[in-house]
């Protein structure tokens, strides 16, 4: 303990080999001898003796030279030199980066909050209106094909007006006894000639017609799957088995089936230059589906074919088909 009540300018050691050794001197170099350096300590940190006697040999201190730093406390653990808390930024646990200082700019905001108050009013109305409008929608469509109840009894109109005939919805798919039938509808027209003449077209076969427009086609259009058919069950239906119209509906489905057919022998070029379609017939084959092999049903395989009476065309029904071309032809 004496040893370390010394300045470090007390002698350690013995200088003149002619001086006798006292008592506290052994006492000292004996305890200095017992006790082993730590394992792991650093060279730096040598023992008090050791330091008084490199200052006493004359060992000068380099001029500016920084003040050793302190060992660390646990071993494998970094020095604190250049930690964060330095740099005046704290360290905070479990975040990914750095904490944005007082005097650093926030993050910028992305979506809907980047907008300006007034576009992000905008943007919540148009959403609104979305929103209304598919409920509304999936509304009126179940309502059509919901069973008849109070709502479609006094507003079926509007649910046929909104449903009909671009997301019409029906059960056929899901029928006991679905359609075993192809049905091919065809036309043929009298022609009077630009000499004065007549002359009968042959049949133009219609269902085969939309048959290769719709056969490849992705995105086939909804006249070509289902104008001609539609018209063909709208006339079935509405017609007794002598082809007499039942009720208006029945005349109303001629005058649509008289508007097809001038529409598309046009398009043919049926009339030929300068002629004028006079009148239209109407045919239907209709051929039974071949059923599998293992059903062990027979069907004929006979076609049943359906003749409807010559039908003339009015100058009206001409004219309205002529426009009906024209504005198909400058949609294309």
């Amino acid at each position: 303990m004496d040893a370390y009540d010394k300045g470090s300018g007390a002698r350690h050691g013995h200088d003149d080999p002619g001086e006798p050794v006292r008592p506290d001197d052994e006492a000292d170099s004996a305890e200095t001898a017992a006790v082993p350096p730590a394992a792991g300590a650093p060279p730096a940190a040598r023992a008090p003796e050791e330091a008084g006697a490199s200052e006493e040999a004359g060992v000068p201190e380099e001029a500016g030279a920084p003040e050793k730093a302190d060992a660390p406390q646990e071993a494998g653990v970094p020095g604190a030199v250049g930690a964060p808390e330095e740099a005046g930024v704290p360290e905070v646990a479990g975040a990914a980066g750095p904490v944005p200082g007082p005097g650093q700019p926030p993050a910028p905001r992305t979506g809907v909050a980047a907008l300006s108050p007034r576009y992000q009013v905008g943007a919540v109305v148009a959403l609104a209106v979305v929103a209304v409008a598919v409920c509304a929608h999936i509304g009126l469509v179940f309502l059509h094909v919901a069973p008849s109840n109070t709502l479609t009894k006094q507003h079926g109109d509007v649910v046929d007006e909104w449903v009909f005939p671009e997301f019409e919805q029906n059960w056929k798919l899901f029928a006991p006894n679905p359609l075993q039938q192809n049905v091919s509808v065809q036309v043929r027209a009298e022609v009077s000639t630009a000499g004065g003449e007549i002359r009968t077209t042959g049949w133009y076969d219609l269902s085969a017609e939309d048959g290769r427009a719709i056969d490849g086609n992705p995105l086939p259009s909804h006249t070509q799957q289902n104008e001609l058919r539609r018209a063909w069950d709208f006339f079935v239906a509405s017609h007794d088995s002598d082809d007499r119209p039942v009720g208006l509906r029945g005349t109303l489905s001629e005058t649509y089936l008289r508007r097809i057919a001038l529409l598309r022998l046009d398009r043919d070029g049926a009339a030929g230059p300068g002629g004028v379609v006079e009148r239209v017939q109407y045919r239907s084959r209709t051929t039974n589906v071949e059923p599998p092999p293992w059903s062990g049903e027979k069907v004929s395989d006979r076609p049943i074919v359906r003749e409807l009476p010559w039908w003339s065309v009015s100058a009206e029904n001409r004219g309205a088909s002529a426009g009906q071309a024209e504005r198909e032809g400058g949609a294309a």
